[in-house]
């Protein structure tokens, strides 16, 4: 039998065509039941949108009007705070005042570097004093040394409207005249070592080297007596700075001199007296408040190296043995007569807090034309990306001068007119074959009192260009490990050490919180160092640097000084966090409106003996024109956790605290649930604040509250993080 005919499927399992109408009919129905739904939810949803708007815009409005109407009573309140600024500014005023006068009578003996005729006379009795005796001239270099910081940190200090341009030209010239005078006696000195027999012997070569050294010079001087060309190498072990000869040089009579200033004598005069941001006061007609471009600065303003800065420490204000600021305080009524100010005239000077655009901040200003700055030669180094630290090496190759002869009891010297005599490397007469002659080869061993935190750019002082240039110089080899820098050099050249100025910034993070009665610490975060700057009243004291879970630069930590002061050492010791003029071309930094920062450093510093203050990453998404920080009430001396912080945003006329926190998802400035606005930072806070914490803000001291403004200003911290 053949396989069985599949049957034909029965139209039971076909749809009707009724069937199917029907079906698209209840779908379109449910359709369109479901689009009806959805838009009368859209509707509702809406209404909704818009009446939580309108309530919202009708609550900002009514807080709007409310914070308008208390908005004069505010500001007289803050105003009334603000005084203590100006009380700050006459109290500096009247210290410079006591300072002056207190070494006018004290009359021990040294010059003072303001007054032209006594700064004369003093430089021609050291130019005229015969004793080159290498110990004399380091111990006298002490007391020049003392009268050039002197004269460098009154640039730095003193406000404009107390300073001529005749005193800041003069004070400028002095400088370079005692800066060249004790490299003179150096000279001098150096010439007198070598034609006596105070240096040691290598028994080795029988060649003959010192090394003498105090707190600011190192002097090493080996002298080439025996013309040995196997002994062409030398190292000074005491500091472990060392040299390799050409052959040329190692058969020849000559004497070669490491000397390291741990100071820069050599750079331009405006780098070594640049100083950090500042807010410059004017008087009230000077101003105009139409427009933001009125706090600019004029460009010949602007390269005024001057800055405010709060009053001395108690001990000293720096090595010169000035007398102290309690010393002063106890004492103000000695010069009552030689400083007295109006009541009119404080009053007038009161005025400038009443219109915040009466400042101009001509650092943090400064408009810089590239056509104008731009350096185009590579080998020419931008001294506003790059500073000198660690101090200057002048590496010279001397003509042996004729030595000390002993007959009898005499020690006879033949002396030369021309004094000390650079040997001529590369010998001008001479042509080598291949058309070079060969490198000086040079061994530095860093200062322990320095921080490189990448390898230094090395690089020689072209006398007559004025800069620091890095031809000339090759084979750098640097070994961070040694604390050694190797190199060769085509010719002798003074040196220096290199490192960029902005390698800390811009910031990590920042915080800023009390620690007790007018005492609170700054910790400023980088990529390779945390800083902590502790401010007790009118002084500033380095807590600690922390560099790769280490301490560096304990000779620097626990010394009280000024603002200005602790710049200076900072910097030095390869440290900065205090922005210049030029920083922001060479650094991304988080730009704001220059008023609505000096506002905000302002406020901050009235309120920070009873609050904390700290980074926050919505400052960069807030705009130019405010700025977002956390705020927490701080009475105790324990840490701040992260749930007592709030967020607050601030534009320089208002006030708010936000909904969001940092652990938000986007940015906004919705308002915390039952806040308000306020036209100043003082009165925002006090609505959360506890009484305590409102008096200890009202009886905060004028000077730590100036203190701790000049230290906002210096670091920047809202813009450079």
């Amino acid at each position: 039998m053949g396989p069985k005919k599949k049957k034909k499927a029965s139209g039971k399992n076909k749809l009707s065509k009724a069937e199917r109408l029907r079906i698209q009919k209840e779908e379109e129905e449910r359709r369109l039941k479901e689009e009806e739904e959805a838009r009368l939810q859209a509707q509702q949803e809406a209404a909704a949108r818009l009446e939580k708007e309108r309530l919202e815009r009708e609550q900002r409005e009514r807080l709007e009007a409310k914070d308008q109407e208390r908005r004069e009573s505010e500001l007289a309140e803050l105003h009334s705070l603000e005084e203590k600024f100006v009380s700050a500014e006459q109290w500096k005023t009247d210290y410079r005042a006591y300072a002056k006068w207190e070494h006018y009578i004290g009359c021990d003996g040294s010059p003072d570097p303001t007054v032209l005729q006594e700064i004369n006379t003093f430089m021609s009795l050291w130019r005229e004093d015969p004793n080159e005796d290498i110990r004399v001239v380091m111990e006298k270099g002490k007391e020049v040394l003392n009268l050039i910081e002197k004269l460098q940190f009154l640039l730095l200090d003193t406000p404009a409207n107390e300073i001529t341009e005749k005193e800041t030209v003069q004070y400028q010239e002095t400088i370079l005249d005692l800066q060249n005078l004790l490299h003179q006696k150096y000279n001098g000195a150096t010439e007198h070592l070598l034609k006596t027999d105070n240096m040691s012997e290598d028994s080795n070569s029988g060649n003959v080297q010192a090394v003498i050294k105090d707190k600011n010079v190192t002097l090493c001087i080996w002298a080439n007596l025996k013309k040995n060309v196997r002994f062409k190498n030398h190292v000074f072990y005491d500091v472990r700075h060392g040299f390799d000869l050409p052959k040329s040089l190692a058969v020849n009579s000559v004497a070669i001199r490491i000397f390291h200033t741990h100071y820069d004598h050599v750079s331009p005069l405006w780098l070594q007296c640049q100083s950090a941001p500042k807010l410059k006061i004017l008087e009230s007609k000077e101003v105009t408040v139409d427009s933001k471009e009125n706090v600019e600065e004029p460009e010949e303003e602007e390269q005024k190296p001057k800055e405010e800065s709060s009053a001395p420490p108690e001990e000293e204000m720096h090595s010169d043995g000035v007398k102290s600021a309690s010393s002063f305080e106890g004492s103000t009524h000695n010069i009552a007569d030689i400083n007295e100010k109006t009541e009119e005239e404080i009053e007038k000077k009161s005025e400038i807090f009443d219109i915040l655009s009466q400042v101009q901040i001509p650092l943090m200003q400064a408009e810089i034309s590239e056509k104008d700055e731009e350096i185009t030669d590579e080998n020419i180094v931008d001294l506003r990306q790059f500073v000198p630290v660690g101090g200057v090496y002048h590496i010279d190759v001397l003509q042996l001068p004729p030595r000390a002869k002993e007959i009898k009891n005499w020690s006879m010297v033949e002396v030369l007119d021309v004094g000390l005599e650079a040997y001529p490397y590369p010998p001008e007469s001479e042509e080598p074959e291949d058309g070079t002659h060969p490198p000086i080869g040079i061994t530095l061993k860093l200062s322990d009192n320095v921080i490189y935190f990448e390898e230094p750019v090395i690089a020689r002082w072209d006398p007559a260009g004025k800069q620091w240039q890095t031809d000339g110089i090759s084979n750098v080899t640097y070994e961070k490990d040694t604390g050694n820098v190797t190199f060769e050099m085509d010719a002798f050249y003074t040196i220096a050490l290199l490192q960029d100025a902005h390698l800390n910034m811009p910031y990590q993070a920042w915080e800023l919180h009390p620690t007790g009665t007018d005492e609170l610490i700054l910790t400023v975060t980088t990529a390779f160092a945390e800083v902590q700057i502790q401010v007790k009243e009118h002084q500033v004291m380095l807590s600690s640097i922390v560099v790769e879970q280490k301490d560096a630069l304990s000779h620097l930590t626990g010394k009280w000084m000024t603002p200005v002061h602790l710049t200076v050492v900072l910097k030095k010791a390869g440290i900065n966090i205090f922005p210049g003029a030029y920083s922001h071309s060479y650094v991304c930094v988080n730009k704001k409106a220059p008023l609505v920062e000096v506002r905000a450093y302002q406020q901050m510093a009235l309120v920070a003996s009873a609050f904390a203050f700290g980074w926050s990453k919505w400052n960069l998404e807030s705009g130019e024109e405010q700025v977002v920080l956390k705020v927490s009430e701080h009475l105790q001396a324990d840490s701040i956790k992260d749930g007592d912080w709030s967020l607050y945003m601030f534009d320089g006329q208002r006030a708010q605290k936000l909904k969001i926190t940092e652990a938000s998802e986007a940015f906004s400035e919705e308002l915390e649930d039952d806040s308000e606005f306020h036209s100043t930072f003082y009165h925002m806070l006090k609505d959360f604040a506890s009484s305590e914490a409102i008096d200890k803000v009202k009886k905060a001291n004028f000077l730590f509250i100036d203190t701790v403004y000049q230290l906002l200003l210096a670091t920047r911290v809202l813009t450079y993080s």
